[in-house]
């Protein structure tokens, strides 16, 4: 598979590279830092650019089967419209190209997955999260009516614990408290709906 990866050198898109890897994939990294990839040097195709440049995400999708976005905000509470700004992005350079697979990383309880939400992340996502999400939301919007084959994928709370492999996920699965995943079980499962069309147009909750 010849797979190209948005977000390659945070903490869970580093992950989906280094599972890309060692399936013996062809992968590429679009990135504004290409130097956080050097320990990659030979192995991985580091494309300098920013996520948000049509241009830039064209040139790196020029021959991809698949674009997995791993792009995320870190600690950040404002979007500062990364996510609508990278659809954009994404979509218009994915109709150039001709690359129609796209796994796309949220969050749970953006859009309709608030409903399945618990009354303690409500309380975050209403909150603290309130202008991250309004930004997702506004950028699976846009996905969805694209007519690519998209995956939207929507964890619940991130750590930096290892895979555990026994994770959680279906369309709609119910909440307690505010449970939390690995970011390397999301990884993990982004690498794996690339591969699976099973996941083509749906939308993927997934938790511990």
């Amino acid at each position: 598979m010849k797979l190209l990866i948005l977000g390659g050198t945070g903490p869970t898109g580093r992950h989906v590279v280094d599972l890309a890897l060692h399936a013996g994939d062809t992968v590429t990294v679009l990135a504004r830092r290409p130097e956080a990839l050097e320990e990659t040097a030979g192995r991985v195709d580091v494309v300098a650019g920013d996520a948000t440049s049509h241009d830039d995400v064209a040139k790196a999708l020029s021959g991809q089967d698949v674009v997995i976005s791993a792009l995320g905000r870190s600690t950040s509470v404002r979007a500062d419209a990364l996510f609508t700004r990278a659809a954009a992005a994404v979509l218009g350079a994915a109709g150039e190209q001709g690359v129609s697979r796209l796994v796309w990383l949220s969050s749970f309880g953006v859009g309709d997955t608030y409903r399945s939400a618990s009354v303690t992340q409500k309380v975050i996502y209403r909150t603290f999260l309130r202008n991250i999400y309004a930004n997702k939301e506004l950028s699976e919007r846009a996905i969805r009516a694209s007519g690519l084959d998209w995956t939207l994928v929507y964890p619940t709370t991130l750590t930096k614990g290892p895979a555990g492999g026994r994770y959680r996920v279906g369309e709609r699965l119910p909440m307690k408290g505010n449970p939390t995943i690995s970011r390397a079980d999301v990884a993990d499962f982004l690498y794996k709906a690339a591969r699976d069309p099973e996941w083509i147009h749906r939308e993927a909750v997934i938790t511990d």
